[in-house]
C-alpha cells in the first residue's frame, strides 16, 4: 500500500536527517589576539529557502550544528563589538570542520553592533521552553543545577527543583532517561559545561505520545541537550574532605559518554548530612537545599551508591536503566509542643520530648527497553523493582495539662497525665513492578492499535515492640492511676495489582482523529496487624482488640471514546468515559463483615490548546478522576499507639469525585529575551477522605463499639476518616523573567496565589477550615563571567488560616526565605565561595536564624583540575530546626537536633577527558539528542514541538 505522506515525513525528520546528516563544526576567535569568543551566536542557513538553524559558542569558542543534510548554506557568526562573518559551506558526503572562524573588530556604530551581536536566551517551540545554555554564564565547576536555578521561571522549593510552579519529576539527556524518575541526582550528575541547550516541557506518558490523545499522565521534564564535543570522553569530579569531631566526606561522580552509550557512576559516604553528591558541589557540602528547612532534622550517616546506563542494541533497540542503593542512620532528639483549642470539655496542652533512631537500607532498579521491530510496530518494556529494609527505635516521655475551666480567660493549668513510651520496629518491604506496551501502526494514514499491560505486588511487613507507661493524675475526688501496656504488633501487607488496556484510533478527515479504548484493572490486597500482649516472658496473648484481618478486592472497568481536532494553531479533544468499579472488603475480627458496593462514573474530559504564534501558546485541560479509599483506611482496628489519640479505619468509606482544571499559558519573546508563564489550577472534590474527631470523657466512649474494653482518660480523643463534600482548593503561579544587560545579569519574578478548603468534623458537628496564602519572589543571577558567578533569591509567603469552628483557632502568619549563594575566583588560582540563608518565621518562637557557610579554595596542578578548600558550614551558629503545623484540633511547634558549625577540609579533582565529536553516532531510525518524540500514528504533530 502507499505509505502515507505525514508518516513519510514524520519518518524524514528522525530517520533520513539522523542517519544521512552530517556534522559541521568550528569555532570562533578574535582576528586581533586569538582569544575564544564564548556566547557567539552562530547560524546556519539554508539555500535556496533560508531555513535557519542557530546555536551559541561554548566557552571555548566552540559549536557544533548536528544531522546537516547536504546541500549548500551560508554560516553567519555574530558577536557583540566584532563584524559579523558570513561564509558559503558546501555539505557533500562527509563532517565539515571548518577550523578557527576569526572575527574582525567592529568599527560600526553602537546601535549596529547591538542589534547583530544579542545572544538569545532561548525559544518557544509549541509546548516546549527551549533555553541557550550559553546565554546563562555559571563558575567554571557548576553542575547542571547550577545552571537550571538560573533559568527564567525555574525555582527551588524545600530542596526541590520546579518549573513553571510544577516540581520537576525526571531529567532526560539527549531525549535518554537519566536516573529514572530521581531528578535531582540526575542535575547533579553532570556538569554545567557540556550543556548546549535545555527545554522544559510536559512529557506525557508512552501511550500517549504514540497515540496522539492525552491521557492527562503528565511530568514536568527537563531535556539536557549536550554538545556535539561533548559526547565521546570522560567527565565527573572526586572530592574527600575530613573536619574535626571526625566529620568526614567522600564522593565521587563519573561519567563515561561514548556516543549513544552513556554509563554514569557516583557514590558518597558522610556523616555531614549529605544526601547525595553534586559535580558542582562546595566544599565542605554546602547548602544547596540538601538538608532541607533549617538544616535539616537530626544527624544522618549516609552511604549511597548509583549507576545510570543507556545504550543502543543495534539499529533497534534502545536501552536504558539505572540502579541505586541507600544506607543511612539519622539521630535526632525532638521536642513537640501541642496546644490544643477549646474543647467541649477543656483547654489541652501537651508537651513531648523523644530521642530517635532509624536505620534503613534501600535498593532501587528500574529499566527501559524500546524496541522498534520496524517502521510499523513498537514494543515497550519497562520492569520496576524496589526493597527497602529498616528498624527505628524511640524514646518518648511526656506531659499533658489542662485548664479544667475553659469558661473563663484564666488558664489554671493542672498536671493531667505523664507518660513514658518505648518503641523498637523492624520493617522489611519490597515493590515489584512491570509494563508492557505494545503499538502498531496500520498502512491506512491514522489507523493506529495498541495494547498495554501493568502488573504490580508489594509487600510490607514488620514488627514492632512497644511499652507504654502512663500516669493519669486524679481530681480531688479521684486517686492517680496507672496504665502499663507491652505489647508486640505484627503486621503484614500483600498487594497485587494489575491493569490491562486496548486502544483503536482512526482519522476523520484531515485533521481530526477519534479512538475508542477499554481498559480492565483490579487492586487486591491483603493486609493483616495482629497484636500480642507480653505474657510473663513471652508475647502469646492474642490481642483481638487491637488486632485486626482484611482482605480487599477493588475491581474498575472503563470504556472511553475521544475525539480530537488538530490544526496549525488549534487543538481540541473531548473525551467521554463510562467506569463501573466494584469494591469488596471481608474483615475477620475484631468484628467480622463484608462490604459489597458498586459505583458507576461518567468522567469527561475536554483540552484546548491555542498557538497564537510560534513563541505563544495557551493550554486548557479539564479532567474528572476518582480515588478509592486505601486499604488502611479501610481497616476497622483501633491504634492506641497514643493513648490519648485512638485511631481507626472507616470500612463505610467511598470513592472520592474529583473535578479539575489546568490552564498553562507560555510566551518567549526572542527579540528582547522576555520569558512569561502562567499556570492556574483549580479542583473540587465530592465525598473527600478526611477526618472525624470525637472528644472524649473519662471512661466514656460515647456509643463508639470499637473503644468497648479501653481505659479512656480525660482529654482522649477518636479520630477516623470519612467521607465528606466541600473540599476545593486553587493555585496560581506567575512567573516573568528578562535580562539586565546594565548589570550582566538576569531578573526572574515569581508570584502565586492559593487557597484551599477543607471539611472536617469534630464532635458529629461539621466545620471546614480555610488556608490561602500569597507568595512573592524576585532573584537575579549573574551573567558576568565564570570568575563572578551569583545567585541571589528572596521568596515571602503569607498564610492567613481560618476555621469555622471559631476564632481562637484561626492563624494568620509571614516566611521569607532569602538565599545568596557567591563564587569569585581571583589571582593565581584562588577560589571564594559563600552561602547564606536567611529564614524569617514570624509564628515560631526561636524560628528565625541566618545560616551562612563559606570557603577559600586554591586551584592546584597545572590543568588547574584539582582543587584544595577550607570551609565552614554555619559559620554563625544560628542553624535551627523549629517547624510549626496546625490543624482542625490543634496547633503543634516541632523543635529537632540539627547539624551545627563545623570545618572541613577538602580535596578535589575535575575529571575533564573529551575526545571531540563521534560522526554517525546513531544508526537509522534512531532518535538524536533532543529528540523526544516517539513513533506517532499519523496525521498528528510529530515530533515534540508540534512543528
Amino acid at each position: 500500500m502507499k505509505t502515507p505522506v505525514l508518516l513519510l515525513l514524520f519518518l524524514a525528520s528522525i530517520t533520513y536527517a539522523q542517519a544521512q546528516g552530517y556534522l559541521v563544526t568550528g569555532a570562533v576567535h578574535s582576528a586581533q589576539n586569538k582569544e575564544t569568543l564564548p556566547g557567539a551566536t552562530v547560524q546556519l542557513i539554508r539555500l535556496p529557502d533560508s531555513v535557519r538553524t542557530a546555536v551559541g559558542t561554548d566557552k571555548d569558542g566552540n559549536f557544533g550544528f548536528q544531522a546537516v543534510r547536504p546541500g549548500q548554506y551560508s554560516l553567519q557568526v555574530n558577536y557583540l563589538g566584532f563584524k559579523t562573518l558570513t561564509r558559503t559551506v558546501q555539505v557533500q558526503n562527509a563532517a565539515v570542520h571548518l577550523g578557527q572562524l576569526l572575527l574582525a573588530e567592529a568599527t560600526n556604530t553602537l546601535q549596529e553592533i547591538q542589534i547583530v551581536g544579542k545572544v538569545p536566551l532561548g525559544s518557544q517551540k509549541g509546548d516546549t521552553t527551549v533555553f541557550n545554555a550559553g546565554a546563562f554564564k555559571v563558575a567554571a565547576d557548576a553542575s547542571a543545577e547550577d545552571l537550571v536555578t538560573k533559568l527564567p521561571g525555574v525555582t527551588v522549593v524545600d530542596g526541590k527543583i520546579q518549573a513553571q510552579g510544577e516540581e520537576v519529576r525526571q531529567v532526560l539527556v539527549d531525549g535518554k532517561r537519566f536516573f529514572g524518575e530521581d531528578a535531582n541526582t540526575a542535575l547533579r550528575n553532570l556538569p554545567a559545561e557540556v550543556i548546549e541547550n535545555i527545554e522544559v516541557f510536559d512529557k506525557k506518558s508512552d501511550q500517549a505520545e504514540f497515540s496522539g490523545f492525552d491521557d492527562g499522565n503528565r511530568a514536568k521534564t527537563l531535556n539536557i541537550v549536550t554538545k556535539p564535543n561533548r559526547r565521546q570522553g570522560q567527565f565527573g569530579k572526586v572530592s574527600v574532605g575530613v573536619g574535626p569531631d571526625r566529620k568526614f566526606m567522600a564522593g565521587t561522580s563519573l561519567n563515561i559518554f561514548k556516543g549513544d552509550r552513556r554509563f554514569t557512576v557516583n557514590g558518597l559516604t558522610n556523616n555531614i548530612n549529605m544526601q547525595d553528591f553534586s559535580v558542582g558541589e562546595a566544599p565542605g557540602g554546602g547548602m544547596r537545599g540538601r538538608r532541607g528547612s533549617g538544616g535539616g532534622s537530626g544527624i544522618t550517616t549516609t552511604n549511597n551508591f548509583g549507576l545510570n546506563y543507556s545504550d543502543f542494541w543495534g539499529k533497534k533497540i534502545e536501552v536504558s536503566g539505572n540502579y541505586n542503593y541507600n544506607n543511612n542512620k539519622n539521630e535526632n532528639t525532638r521536642l513537640v509542643f501541642r496546644d490544643y483549642s477549646k474543647s467541649i470539655f477543656f483547654h489541652q496542652q501537651t508537651n513531648d520530648s523523644s530521642y530517635n533512631t532509624n536505620r534503613n537500607e534501600n535498593h532501587q532498579f528500574n529499566f527501559r527497553l524500546d524496541y522498534k521491530i520496524n517502521d510499523r510496530n513498537r514494543l515497550l518494556i519497562t520492569p520496576r523493582f524496589s526493597m527497602q529494609k529498616g528498624d527505628s527505635y524511640s524514646n518518648s516521655v511526656g506531659r499533658s495539662v489542662f485548664d479544667a475551666d475553659s469558661t473563663t480567660a484564666f488558664y489554671d493549668l493542672a498536671l493531667l497525665n505523664t507518660s513514658e513510651i518505648l518503641s523498637n520496629t523492624d520493617n522489611y518491604s519490597y515493590n515489584l513492578s512491570n509494563d508492557i506496551n505494545f503499538s502498531h501502526r496500520f498502512n491506512k494514514p491514522g489507523r493506529t492499535f495498541s495494547v498495554n499491560l501493568n502488573t504490580g505486588y508489594n509487600l510490607n511487613n514488620g514488627d514492632t515492640y512497644r511499652i507504654n507507661n502512663v500516669i493519669d493524675y486524679g481530681t480531688p475526688d479521684d486517686n492517680d492511676a496507672s496504665d502499663y501496656l507491652d505489647q508486640l504488633i505484627k503486621a503484614d501487607r500483600t498487594g497485587l495489582n494489575w491493569r490491562g488496556n486496548v486502544s483503536f484510533g482512526e482519522r476523520v478527515g484531515e485533521k481530526a482523529r477519534v479512538q475508542a479504548e477499554y481498559s480492565i484493572g483490579n487492586r487486591i490486597e491483603d493486609s493483616e496487624r495482629l497484636a500480642y500482649d507480653k505474657e510473663e516472658v513471652a508475647y502469646t496473648n492474642f490481642n483481638s482488640r487491637l488486632s485486626n484481618a482484611l482482605e480487599s478486592d477493588y475491581l474498575t472497568q472503563q470504556a472511553k471514546t475521544s475525539y480530537q481536532y488538530n490544526s496549525d494553531k488549534i487543538r481540541v479533544q473531548l473525551e467521554a468515559q463510562y467506569q463501573f468499579a466494584n469494591l469488596q472488603n471481608e474483615q475477620e475480627f475484631p468484628r467480622f463483615y463484608q462490604v459489597n458496593r458498586t459505583f458507576h462514573n461518567l468522567l469527561p474530559t475536554a483540552q484546548f490548546e491555542y498557538k497564537f504564534t510560534k513563541t505563544k501558546n495557551l493550554q486548557i485541560d479539564y479532567r474528572t478522576n476518582t480515588n478509592a479509599p486505601s486499604v488502611t483506611q479501610l481497616q476497622e482496628v483501633v491504634d492506641n499507639t497514643n493513648q490519648l489519640r485512638f485511631r481507626t479505619g472507616n470500612a463505610g468509606l467511598v470513592q472520592a469525585y474529583q473535578n479539575s482544571v489546568n490552564v498553562r499559558y507560555r510566551s518567549f519573546n526572542t527579540e528582547n529575551n522576555h520569558v512569561f508563564s502562567f499556570f492556574v489550577t483549580a479542583a473540587q472534590t465530592n465525598n473527600y477522605i478526611t477526618n472525624s474527631t470525637l472528644e472524649l470523657k473519662e471512661d466514656d466512649p460515647r456509643g463508639e463499639p470499637l473503644l468497648e474494653g479501653f481505659k479512656i482518660r480525660r482529654g482522649a480523643q477518636f479520630i477516623r476518616p470519612v467521607n465528606l463534600d466541600g473540599n476545593w482548593n486553587a493555585r496560581t503561579f506567575v512567573s516573568y523573567g528578562q535580562p539586565l544587560n546594565l548589570l550582566k545579569s538576569n531578573i526572574n519574578f515569581t508570584g502565586s496565589v492559593g487557597y484551599n478548603r477543607t471539611p472536617g468534623l469534630l464532635n458529629n458537628e461539621m466545620f471546614f477550615s480555610t488556608s490561602a496564602n500569597l507568595g512573592l519572589g524576585v532573584s537575579l543571577s549573574s551573567n558576568i563571567s565564570q570568575n563572578v558567578d551569583f545567585n541571589f533569591s528572596t521568596n515571602g509567603n503569607y498564610n492567613v488560616i481560618t476555621t469555622t469552628l471559631g476564632s481562637a483557632r484561626n492563624n494568620d502568619f509571614f516566611n521569607q526565605s532569602t538565599q545568596l549563594r557567591a563564587n569569585l575566583r581571583f589571582w593565581n588560582g584562588f577560589v571564594y565561595r559563600t552561602e547564606l540563608n536567611n529564614q524569617l518565621n514570624s509564628n515560631l518562637p526561636n524560628g528565625s536564624y541566618t545560616l551562612l557557610n563559606m570557603s577559600i579554595s586554591r586551584k592546584v596542578f597545572k590543568s588547574q583540575k584539582g582543587e584544595v578548600s577550607l570551609s565552614v558550614n554555619d559559620l554563625l551558629e544560628q542553624n535551627t530546626s523549629v517547624q510549626r503545623s496546625i490543624s482542625d484540633a490543634y496547633v503543634q511547634d516541632v523543635q529537632s537536633t540539627v547539624l551545627q558549625r563545623f570545618f572541613m577540609l577538602t580535596f578535589s579533582y575535575n575529571i575533564r577527558t573529551f575526545n571531540g565529536p563521534m560522526p554517525g553516532e546513531r544508526g537509522p531510525g534512531q532518535r538524536g539528542p533532543g529528540e523526544r518524540g516517539n513513533m506517532r500514528q499519523g496525521g498528528q504533530r510529530g515530533g515534540r514541538n508540534g512543528g
